[in-house]
């Protein structure tokens, strides 16, 4: 079973940036599209951003423009950059397979809490 381990988030003013880890205990990255999930209390888990094996990158338009993503294939993480910050980027952040094209889902992790204030 992969295990997926989001770190990187935390409280910072709007405007401001953060950076976002995914490390996968396997080589899900290289083999999967994958994406960054958020979830906000009382909201289904919502796929913000996804990249494809080949590198194809794909995002809301609520983050375009805005968040980057990229893997690290040899060292099986995930990243999501994040600038510009708005209030309503707060959320729980995860990652895992793309919904869109999965057959099933990797066990989710802890996911890391973005806070963005006002």
């Amino acid at each position: 079973q992969v295990r997926l381990v989001e770190s990187g988030g935390g409280l910072v003013q709007a405007g401001g940036s953060l950076r976002l880890s995914c490390a996968a205990s396997g080589n899900t990255f290289s083999l999967n599209a994958v994406g960054w999930y958020r979830r906000t209390p009382g909201k289904e888990r919502e796929l913000v951003a996804g990249i494809t094996t080949g590198g194809t990158t794909t995002y809301v338009p609520s983050v375009k423009g805005r968040f980057t993503i990229s893997r690290d294939t040899a060292k099986n993480t995930l990243y999501l950059q994040m600038d510009n910050l708005k209030t309503e980027d707060t959320a729980v952040y995860y990652c895992n397979r793309d919904v869109r094209v999965a057959s099933r889902m990797s066990p989710w992790g802890q996911g890391t809490q973005v806070t963005v204030s006002s």
